[in-house]
């Protein structure tokens, strides 16, 4: 009986430890989740605008998950760029910051991109 006694208490042990980890992954998941709920707004011109997407077209048919390789999301900016954070804010973020850095603007980013198939 003492045997079955310690096998149950082990068990709920277990099961309360199995609880506590979905309780503290739940936890991590909503923080997530509250991040990528952040918003970024930038203020292109709209040839600007126009660029990014169809730039936002043409790398990933504009979705935010879209993965080749090394290369995420909706602009498939390498992962290294975005820090492990691929919510869709720091994605805009990011690529503005990228495009701004490289080539000046979208249009100059889109007319490479027409150039050699890639920006």
């Amino acid at each position: 009986m003492n045997l079955k006694k310690s096998i149950v208490t082990l068990m709920m042990a277990l099961t309360m430890f199995g609880t506590f980890q979905v309780a503290a992954t739940q936890e991590i998941a909503n923080s997530q989740t509250t991040s990528t709920s952040a918003t970024y707004k930038s203020n292109l011109s709209k040839a600007n605008l126009a660029a990014k997407k169809w730039i936002a077209y043409h790398e990933s048919r504009g979705s935010y998950s879209a993965r080749n390789g090394r290369y995420v999301g909706r602009y498939q900016l390498s992962s290294s760029y975005l820090h492990g954070d691929y919510s869709k804010a720091n994605q805009e973020k990011t690529a503005d910051r990228y495009v701004k850095a490289r080539y000046g603007s979208w249009v100059s980013a889109k007319h490479h991109w027409q150039a050699y198939g890639w920006y």
